[in-house]
């Protein structure tokens, strides 16, 4: 049974779950293609963001994950839908990568965190790695960015996820690339969080 099969077929009772709990603001969902190889790239506060993300859109999305996820009680889930493991603890996810870059191939979109870890911090965003703009440009696709803001309580009245217009970073290094991807995501946050933040 493929990863995609299963998504499919789970993701309608989750979104319609998380929508009934957190009262979620959608903005600019259209942003994200229909169809075609496309990675989603934004920040990373807490551990429902990737359910926000895939209830935003009716296509299946290959989230990077940590691998403590997998290789947990509930790993069996994780490697159902495609999630990919990245060991956060390891230099280089070269394994993550290659298979992320592979989904873009067939057509699939691939939702990461450049933070690469939950912000616990003040600070809007934490450093970003690479990976996000390397997978475009290796695969010649654009970047959708997004914010999350606001907070995940029951029938919340400010969690909101905002997406940007698509960026094309092809022809930038990767340094150029990845500094106007955090500027974006960053400039999503400020415009979208909560007045009393």
């Amino acid at each position: 049974m493929s990863s995609a099969f299963v998504y499919k077929f789970l993701q309608p009772g989750f979104t319609l779950i998380f929508k009934c709990l957190f009262n979620p603001k959608y903005i600019n969902k259209e942003a994200i293609p229909k169809d075609g190889a496309v990675v989603i790239a934004g920040n990373h506060k807490h551990a429902l963001d990737p359910i926000f993300v895939d209830s935003s859109t009716k296509r299946v999305i290959h989230t990077l994950a940590k691998k403590e996820l997998h290789d947990s009680a509930f790993g069996w889930f994780f490697r159902a839908v495609g999630s990919i493991p990245v060991d956060l603890n390891a230099p280089k996810n070269k394994g993550a990568l290659y298979a992320a870059i592979d989904y873009l191939k067939e057509g699939y979109a691939i939702n990461v965190s450049p933070e690469a870890q939950r912000n616990f911090t003040k600070e809007i965003l934490l450093p970003f790695k690479p990976g996000a703009v390397v997978m475009a440009q290796r695969t010649g696709c654009k970047i959708i960015p997004y914010s999350v803001t606001g907070d995940y309580k029951f029938r919340s009245r400010n969690l909101t996820i905002c997406y940007g217009e698509a960026l094309d970073v092809s022809g930038m290094s990767v340094e150029e690339a990845n500094a106007l991807l955090f500027e974006t995501i960053k400039e999503l946050i400020l415009k979208n969080r909560p007045k009393e933040a």
